[in-house]
């Protein structure tokens, strides 16, 4: 069942994420989306070593809408766009903590379940799709 849940994390952002003129530099923007999908794999996938991920990103993309800055604090809010027969999306949006209608970032990623001793793609798995559907956009 969709219940539409939103995972959300806040980030932290570091001096190094910077670039000559002090913004966040935007390939740090897609880190910031790889650590929202580490820590809610860590949550529901059981992930505690990189030998446990169970898929492969085959897309990514981000849309720029505002600077952030050094001083900005930050959550990253995400979603499961779809799910298919080998591959699910997230959907992210990066927000300011006390006012999230600030959003500096929207973005999206599509996975591939992986079998990586096999060397191929393999179908979503029951107790995934089960995990994905709770957080599945109405």
């Amino acid at each position: 069942m969709r219940s539409g849940k939103i995972f959300s994390t806040n980030i932290d952002v570091r001096f190094s994420d910077l670039d000559a003129l002090g913004h966040v530099n935007n390939a740090v923007f897609f880190t910031y989306f790889e650590e929202g999908r580490k820590k809610f794999s860590q949550k529901y996938f059981e992930v505690s070593n990189p030998s446990d991920f169970r898929f492969i990103m085959a897309h990514t993309r981000c849309n720029y809408l505002k600077p952030l800055l050094f001083v900005d604090k930050v959550t990253l809010h995400m979603w499961v766009k779809d799910i298919g027969t080998k591959s699910f999306a997230f959907e992210y949006k990066l927000v300011h903590q006390s006012d999230p209608s600030i959003v500096y970032a929207t973005g999206e990623s599509v996975q591939v379940c992986y079998d990586y001793r096999k060397n191929q793609s393999i179908f979503v798995s029951d107790e995934i799709r089960e995990k994905l559907t709770a957080y599945l956009k109405p």
